[in-house]
């Protein structure tokens, strides 16, 4: 019996002993080759490439706003009337003016024009008739058969037929179409339709209509307001193709270009993920806020989007179709990896390449299938033993949990 409990005891001993000294185990993964792609996360929000504010031109009461906020409206749809009933009376005045301008001009050719010309013959034919009596009566009147006082009349009468054929030439030079006359009329002609033109244009300044079809997206006037010029009343999106607009941290400036494809999601539709490019990027930096303003469009009409609607955008900056990948949990400080050599733990530096939030590109340093050590491990030296791979990689390709909603659309960019 003591032999047993001895024996016993013994075994015990050399277990305890084994397992002081045996070596730990620790978790490896392998190197494999799959296709890597870069990209920059950022947030961003829906906008129209075109926004309208929408204000009175004139002082007004407004009587109607026949619009609501998420209205669609057609070019030329009323928006905003006011009240127009003393611009109305003003247009009225003037289109009276306009009317007794034109008259005048038309009176000039059925009436005054021919007067003037009447006119004229008769003072010809008066001035005619002056110089046939005067050159009777210069005989008679030299032989002493009438007084030097019947010439003086004879010639006073002639000199005021003159007088008064020059008046009448003058007067129908006037009257021609392109006399003075004609010009005065149709100066007050063209005086009348600028004033008729304004009062029509203050007319329609008090119906404020849409200057292009889109979607109401704000409305800050209700009926019975007196409103002012340059107050905005509305705000209409125009119609055209929806942007992304986001406002990117300026340390990744030399890293987007445009043309850049890019994967999008609103937060309100996670399930719903469309492409993008990007359009233009800003050509200087908002110096408060250390950002540039980037604008996306989507590759093809999208019906979730809302204006103002946040968006998360994911932008491929780079891409490999193979590339020998780790998880970054086994990349150490320094760009080193910890590899189980001869039973111990070695230290072998690798030169990375590109990376996502969960992998990292070896570039030099391992081979595809070599077993590096993933998580928690002794220092270099120490003895270890492999205690079964992880599939950290394929993880981080098709469960990235614990990210955005974009992480886990994103994941095609890899596949």
């Amino acid at each position: 019996m003591r032999a047993v409990v001895s024996a016993a005891l013994l075994a015990g001993a050399a277990l305890a002993a084994w397992a002081a000294f045996a070596p730990g185990k620790v978790s490896v993964t392998p190197v494999i080759a799959a296709p890597l792609a870069q990209t920059v996360l950022f947030s961003g929000r829906v906008g129209a490439l075109t926004r309208i504010e929408i204000g009175a031109t004139v002082t007004g009461r407004v009587t109607a706003v026949p619009v609501r906020e998420g209205d669609r409206v057609a070019a030329g749809a009323l928006l905003v009337a006011l009240d127009n009933d003393e611009v109305r009376a003003t247009l009225a005045q003037a289109e009276a003016a306009l009317a007794g301008a034109q008259a005048r001009v038309e009176s000039l050719g059925q009436l005054a024009r021919p007067t003037a010309q009447s006119g004229r013959t008769q003072a010809e034919a008066t001035l005619a008739a002056s110089q046939a009596e005067l050159k009777r009566n210069e005989a008679l009147i030299a032989q002493g058969y009438l007084s030097r006082s019947r010439l003086d009349e004879l010639e006073r009468q002639v000199a005021i037929a003159r007088a008064q054929v020059d008046a009448a030439r003058a007067q129908v030079r006037a009257n021609a179409p392109s006399g003075a006359e004609a010009d005065a009329a149709r100066l007050r002609v063209a005086e009348a339709a600028a004033a008729r033109d304004l009062a029509a244009a203050r007319l329609a300044a008090t119906r404020l209509v849409a200057p292009a079809a889109g979607q109401i997206i704000t409305r800050a006037v209700e009926p019975g307001q007196v409103v002012q010029p340059g107050k905005p009343l509305l705000v209409l999106a125009a119609d055209g193709p929806t942007q992304l607009v986001a406002l990117v941290d300026e340390r990744y400036l030399a890293r987007l270009a445009p043309g850049q494809s890019a994967r999008v999601l609103a937060d309100a539709w996670p399930d719903r993920p469309f492409d993008a490019r990007i359009v233009t990027i800003a050509p200087g930096v908002d110096a408060s806020r250390g950002a540039i303003e980037v604008k996306l469009e989507p590759v093809a009409p999208v019906d979730i989007l809302r204006q103002d609607m946040s968006v998360s955008i994911e932008v491929l900056i780079d891409r490999r179709e193979r590339a020998l990948l780790l998880p970054l949990a086994a990349l150490r400080t320094g760009d080193r990896v910890y590899r189980i050599v001869a039973g111990r733990v070695a230290a072998s530096p690798v030169r990375t390449g590109l990376r996502d939030r969960t992998r990292v590109e070896i570039v030099e340093g391992l081979d595809a299938g070599d077993q590096v050590i993933v998580g928690p491990s002794p220092e270099p030296g120490q003895r270890v033993r492999a205690g079964g791979e992880v599939t950290g990689i394929a993880a981080a390709v098709d469960g990235r949990t614990g990210g955005s909603a974009v992480d886990a659309a994103a994941s095609a960019w890899s596949r």
